[in-house]
């Protein structure tokens, strides 16, 4: 992704994809983010899955269900827009030092269309990274059954780093 910045880390994040070593940083940084995103226990009550992981980007699946729709048949916004916050924290904590965690301090949604689709997939990825707060930025889009993409929200937002309050992602 362009325009994300490591500066600070000490986590796999922080080398790049050439660097010595980094099939091993990147498989320690995707088992960190599958541990952490296991224990989401919403998520998994909306049936999400985690899909790629990648330094500074993460990305989030969602099946389309029934039980997640709104009085109009299409998938609530809430719904979009939590699993699009979730992909967007986990971009930003892939470029967090190994001992931190990441909380949403803020994030703005645009709703672009209604949501239908067979299945969506959360985008978040790192905008820029900061030492305590990143800017993030996620899309959240519906996949017809032809496989057809449609972009539904857009959502940018700010990922503070947390060290040292007992914290672990």
């Amino acid at each position: 992704m362009s325009g994300a910045h490591a500066e600070g880390t000490s986590g796999a994040g922080a080398l790049g994809a050439d660097a010595p070593g980094a099939d091993a940083l990147q498989a320690a940084l995707e088992s960190r983010i599958r541990t952490s995103f296991d224990k989401q226990a919403f998520l998994q009550l909306l049936g999400a899955s985690l899909g790629s992981v990648a330094p500074g980007r993460v990305e989030i699946t969602l099946p389309f269900r029934n039980e997640l729709v709104q009085q109009h048949g299409f998938l609530h916004a809430g719904v979009g827009a939590s699993v699009t916050d979730s992909a967007c924290g986990y971009a930003a904590l892939t470029l967090m030092p190994d001992d931190a965690a990441v909380l949403s301090i803020e994030f703005k949604v645009n709703l672009l269309a209604p949501a239908k689709g067979a299945r969506f997939i959360a985008r978040g990825e790192v905008v820029r990274q900061g030492r305590n707060v990143s800017v993030v930025r996620g899309t959240f889009s519906a996949i017809a059954a032809d496989g057809a993409e449609t972009q539904l929200l857009e959502l940018l937002g700010t990922m503070m780093t947390v060290q040292g309050r007992g914290l672990a992602d």
